[in-house]
């Protein structure tokens, strides 16, 4: 099983309303191919900051499957204006890995 890791920043005074929504969106999600379960967090000290954990049998069914799926549109829809950042983020390396 492959867990996908997301770092959701909701706009402020918004967060309610995104739960609420969150709970549509999660029906969504349950009805696609390889999902297997979803979790929201909410930060303590960030509360406009989620960690949104999602299983998948494989990273092709989130990735590939899930994406290109009108799933992933609805799924979108529902949550996405409340968005105040993108959600994934993409890190450039800066020298070579430290291994022991």
């Amino acid at each position: 099983m492959i867990v996908e890791h997301a770092e959701l920043t909701v706009e402020a005074g918004r967060e309610r309303v995104f739960e609420a929504v969150f709970d549509k969106a999660r029906e969504v999600l349950a009805e696609a191919d390889g999902f297997r379960w979803t979790e929201l967090l909410r930060c303590e000290e960030r509360p406009d900051r989620y960690l949104l954990l999602v299983g998948w049998t494989s990273v092709e069914a989130h990735t590939v499957d899930f994406r290109s799926s009108e799933r992933f549109e609805r799924w979108r829809a529902l949550v996405g204006p409340f968005f105040a950042a993108p959600p994934v983020e993409h890190y450039r390396t800066l020298g070579d890995r430290f291994t022991a």
